[in-house]
């Protein structure tokens, strides 16, 4: 089994299948939490709070539904013998630290090498979209995105690099709000050509 199915099928076997609550309790676990923080779930101004989180959780882990393998399925041989990176830079990534469940957000690059077949660009970001649209840590984010480029394209080589700010760690904690985690990846061709890996390294610096 691929890399991102086995993640897809949230790995280890050995835990028992998650029934997937239905809405009304989860609404009703927002209350509980409302409740713990020391307020009153049943005031006017947080009356409709349960039912806005439930639909914000919708879109902010909607990753779960995602799947790499369809995102880059459909590839293009007609690239008028390019034989050289490709690369998008900037990505934005807005995630959840899976320890806190607060946001880290920030920026992706990722580029491969191709051998013969290109993906179109906007599958690289929803591919960066569907992972990071999950409960994470930034490591495992980097890793799944360059397992599925590889698994799917099979490129010579390919290359990924997060940068981002995580609010576990500036607004509760240490409380440094202006540190930055960074995280690479590299495979194949980007790995063991370090010259190729510093030109990478150097366009994601580029103004």
């Amino acid at each position: 089994m691929d890399a991102y199915a086995r993640d897809r099928d949230q790995i280890g076997a050995d835990l028992a299948p998650v029934t997937r609550p239905s809405r009304e309790q989860a609404e009703e676990a927002v209350r509980t939490l409302i409740a713990w923080a020391g307020d009153n779930p049943r005031r006017e101004g947080l009356l409709d709070t349960p039912g806005r989180v439930v639909e914000a959780y919708e879109e902010w882990f909607k990753g779960y539904t995602g799947d790499p393998a369809v995102e880059l399925s459909r590839t293009f041989e007609d690239v008028q013998g390019y034989d050289d990176m490709v690369m998008l830079r900037g990505i934005e990534v807005e995630s959840f630290c899976e320890h806190h469940m607060a946001p880290f957000i920030g920026k992706a690059h990722v580029a491969y090498m191709p051998t013969g077949r290109v993906v179109g660009l906007s599958k690289l970001a929803r591919l960066v979209e569907i992972f990071s649209k999950r409960l994470q840590t930034q490591e495992t984010l980097t890793q799944q995105v360059i397992d599925a480029m590889d698994d799917v394209l099979r490129p010579a080589g390919s290359a990924v690099m997060v940068e981002a700010v995580h609010q576990c760690m500036s607004t509760r904690g240490v409380k440094h709000r202006d540190v930055s985690t960074i995280t690479t990846q590299f495979t194949g061709v980007f790995k063991t050509d370090k010259q190729l890996q510093q030109r990478f390294l150097d366009l994601t610096n580029r103004k």
